[in-house]
Parts: C-alpha cells; sequence; structure tokens
C-alpha cells in the first residue's frame, strides 16, 4: 500500500513517536505507517510486523483521511458506572449523615448496608466488592468506627479515671544485685 499524500515532516514524526513509545501496538500504528510513507508494498509490512492485512490497511487509512492525530492514541471510555455521577454527591451526603431509622436500627453503616441503601434508594444494584469499589473511588473509608454505647458519658468516664485506685505498684527488686563477670573462665598466660 502506498499513500499518495505525504504531509511535510510526517515521515519524521512518525518514526520519534515509534521510538519512544511504549505500548507494542501503538507502535506497531506508528510504525505501519512510516513503512508506508516511505513506500513499503502492504505484504511487506505485514511480514515485517508480523501483523494482519486489515491492521495494516486500516491505519494507513486513518492516516490518510485524518493524518497522525488520527492515529493516535484515544481515551477509552469504558463500561459506565451503575451508578450515575450526577446522583454520587447525593450518595456521598447520605452515607456521611449515617444511619437513619429506615436502616433497621444499625449505629454505623457497613458495606451490606450502603448495598442496601443504593438499591432501595437509588435503584441500582452492586455486589459487596462492587460497594467497595464504589466507595474508595468517591474517597470514603470501608473502615467504621468503634460503636459508642447509648448509655456512654464522657463525664463519668472521667470522673472514674480520676477516683479510681492503682491497680498495680513498683514491684520490688526480688534479685539482688551482682557484679556481672563476663569473659572466660580461663586465663590467657
Amino acid at each position: 500500500m502506498h499513500i499518495s499524500e505525504i504531509k511535510y515532516g510526517d515521515l519524521q514524526k512518525l518514526k520519534e513517536k515509534a521510538q519512544i513509545e511504549t505500548n507494542a501496538k501503538q507502535r506497531d500504528r506508528y510504525r505501519v505507517v512510516a513503512l508506508a510513507l516511505e513506500g513499503w508494498q502492504t505484504k511487506a509490512i505485514m511480514t515485517k510486523l508480523d501483523r494482519s492485512k486489515n491492521f495494516v490497511q486500516r491505519w494507513c487509512y486513518f492516516y490518510r483521511d485524518g493524518g497522525i492525530e488520527a492515529i493516535a492514541p484515544k481515551r477509552q471510555s469504558g463500561r459506565p458506572t451503575k451508578l450515575p455521577r450526577k446522583k454520587e454527591p447525593e450518595l456521598i451526603k447520605r452515607i456521611q449523615d449515617g444511619p437513619t431509622d429506615s436502616d433497621g436500627g444499625v449505629c454505623v453503616l457497613r458495606g451490606r448496608d450502603i448495598r442496601r441503601i443504593l438499591e432501595r434508594e437509588f435503584g441500582v444494584k452492586y455486589s459487596l466488592f462492587g460497594v467497595y469499589d464504589l466507595m474508595h473511588r468517591l474517597g470514603l473509608s470501608c473502615l467504621k468506627p468503634r460503636p459508642k454505647h447509648r448509655k456512654n458519658d464522657p463525664e463519668k468516664m472521667q470522673q472514674w479515671l480520676e477516683q479510681a485506685p492503682f491497680l498495680s505498684k513498683k514491684s520490688e527488686q526480688k534479685t539482688p544485685k551482682r557484679k556481672l563477670r563476663s569473659g572466660s573462665r580461663t586465663k590467657c598466660e
């Protein structure tokens, strides 16, 4: 395959990009077009790079129609999230507000509780692993604080600490102090 329209300086740019590219597939895209610009035929390029005819022709056509920008790597969008991005702030606020009476009397929201909230209030189903992954992506911690008892009184706790008797006292030295001996029992002569 020969590309008739060679843009000034593209061949050198393609060779430079091919040398610094770390992704092998992308590097081959640059090399395919560079070889085609040098006048190589499709079969020769296929043999040299060990690529299919479809691969060689596809990237040459992309270059012909759009230049180097057309063969440059593009960010892949990936699979969309189950929970729409616009609802994420609402979920964060709901989790930070803590459990409500409708959460079954829990004092701390756990992964399975958040999973239930997502299904009931937001209409999306997540696995438990998916819930933890979502929380991590939103910057929320999966750690749960130690529960606080409803009858806990900080003033009474401090009062007890101040008035409590010492439960242990400093122990007496039971073993007599002796001078330490070090070295060998035999004398050097």
